[in-house]
């Protein structure tokens, strides 16, 4: 489940990135590469995983199953929230740090 939700995050992602292309002051494209890695990263940990287990590994329990999906959930949170955080930092339109200049 933690491969198929960020999978499915990095599919979504990168269709939204393409459909924005010229427009890169979001930073989509870093949230995509986030994504794609952590695909990645399940993918090796799921081959790893079948070589060890064999058949056996398409044989969960269920609760097995719910805990995958919440991991790859807070996966695909926390790479939304580093995201956001990127964003704040590097403030592409300026919002933020007029926020701030106009309190002061």
């Amino acid at each position: 489940m933690t491969l198929l939700t960020t999978v499915f995050a990095a599919i979504i992602c990168t269709i939204i990135w393409y459909k924005r292309l010229p427009d890169t002051k979001m930073g989509l494209g870093t949230l995509c590469l986030m994504y794609w890695g952590a695909s990645i990263m399940w993918f090796v940990d799921a081959i790893v995983e079948y070589s060890e287990l064999g058949a056996a590994y398409f044989e969960q329990a269920p609760a097995d199953m719910l805990n995958d999906a919440y991991l790859g959930l807070s996966v695909v949170a926390m790479g939304l929230v580093i995201w956001l955080v990127i964003l704040l930092i590097k403030d592409p339109g300026g919002l933020v740090r007029g926020a701030i200049l106009h309190k002061k």
